[in-house]
């Protein structure tokens, strides 16, 4: 069964500006999105949890610079997208 990737508008607006700024991601952007509904625990994605003041959300790699930070309810099968940032960036 895939996943459903929950966008909040907060979430659009992040990912807007940073396609924008770095358009020479947008395919591995993409590539982890359909990875990410396909099977979020794929290993390439090295999804894991966040501690310290992200604890209770979790973290995928777009690539070894950015993430994105999710919630995972991995029981309902919804994802849901929180932040896309830079890997030592706090949201």
């Amino acid at each position: 069964m895939a996943y459903r990737l929950i966008y909040l508008e907060s979430y659009n607006k992040k990912a807007t500006k940073f396609i924008k700024k770095h358009k020479e991601l947008l395919k591995q952007y993409e590539k982890t999105l359909k990875l990410l509904e396909l099977n979020p625990f794929h290993p390439s994605l090295r999804l894991h949890k966040l501690q310290g003041r992200l604890e209770g959300l979790c973290s995928v790699s777009i690539n070894i610079t950015y993430r994105i930070v999710i919630e995972c309810m991995i029981e309902d099968y919804k994802i849901v997208m929180i932040d896309i940032s830079h890997h030592d960036e706090v949201y």
